[in-house]
């Protein structure tokens, strides 16, 4: 696996478990690389290439076989990946939970499935892990270099104290790009616009383990039949009620002190150019584009799988 200054490399846990509605299939299988390459295929190859040593993979029953047999058939063979379940869709709190076994002690990454991040978003976590011993990290970028496209996202608006540490997280839904490169707002709340400089959340967090007894309360407060790890009792089965705990919201609760085990700094961190994603199928032109763009111009580079150590 290899170690970074004598400390073993960080791990990168890629959330791959969602059913993907709006997209209508496997959103991290979807082809976007220049070479036809899948959005997960560049997530990882970013994470290697900024120093993680390894992959976690969480994959849902539905779409999950379909995922682990692209990544034996296109992965390089000595790149450690292994793969944890989610068998019900109870939220991203309890998927990065189910990695809990694969992960252990390991400081380590979070990151969606259908987004992709850059190698130097990477290095910033790695970095924040190599200097800060006690700290979580929630990467933010600019709200303009986070939407590519025409079709209205949803955004969470990152607030941060004046020494850089995370207050909350505020959801927005239905952001898209005006013709002044402004952002419209339209989920009837104010402020209605927002400014191209706006950082927000995508989903890219560093974790220390201090982060497991955080998840594990969540998730077994709102379902009662999961275990710590996030295994569903099956004697138990469900509740039925469907509730999903999200990764956000927890870490919110956290940063703030109020999940009575006391606050835990989450550093915010400022990515670095454009983070593309998937959301639905409309949006694979654009994203293709942008890509084939960042490579066309440096910032990427057109070999997926960097030499590793």
């Amino acid at each position: 696996m290899g170690t970074v200054n004598g400390a073993a490399r960080p791990v990168a846990v890629i959330l791959a478990a969602g059913l993907a509605k709006r997209y209508g299939g496997c959103k991290p299988l979807a082809p976007i690389g220049l070479h036809g390459e899948a959005v997960i295929d560049l997530t990882a190859a970013d994470a290697v290439g900024a120093g993680f040593g390894e992959v976690v993979l969480v994959l849902g029953p539905v779409t999950g076989p379909a995922v682990e047999y692209h990544v034996r058939r296109v992965w390089p063979d000595d790149l450690r990946v292994q793969v944890a379940y989610q068998q019900q869709p109870l939220g991203t709190a309890h998927a990065v939970l189910c990695a809990r076994r694969q992960i252990g002690d390991r400081p380590f990454a979070v990151v969606n499935g259908d987004d992709v991040y850059g190698v130097g978003s990477f290095c910033r976590l790695r970095e924040h892990f190599e200097t800060s011993a006690s700290e979580h990290a929630l990467v933010a970028f600019a709200l303009g270099d986070s939407i590519v496209g025409d079709t209205p996202v949803t955004r969470g608006v990152v607030h941060a104290s004046p020494d850089g540490m995370l207050q909350g997280i505020d959801e927005r839904k239905h952001v898209r790009r005006l013709p002044d490169g402004t952002f419209a707002v339209g989920d009837g709340r104010q402020p209605d616009t927002l400014g191209p400089d706006t950082p927000v959340s995508v989903n890219l967090w560093g974790f220390r383990p201090a982060i497991w007894a955080e998840l594990a309360a969540a998730v077994t407060s709102a379902h009662p039949y999961v275990d710590d790890h996030g295994t569903v009792d099956g004697a138990t089965g469900s509740d039925g009620s469907g509730a999903e705990v999200l990764l956000p919201e927890v870490v919110g609760t956290m940063a703030a002190g109020t999940s009575g085990r006391g606050p835990q700094m989450v550093r915010v961190l400022s990515g670095q150019g454009t983070v593309v994603g998937v959301t639905h199928a409309a949006d694979l032109p654009h994203v293709r584009a942008e890509l084939a763009t960042m490579v066309a111009v440096g910032d990427r580079t057109e070999q997926l799988w960097p030499a590793r150590s």
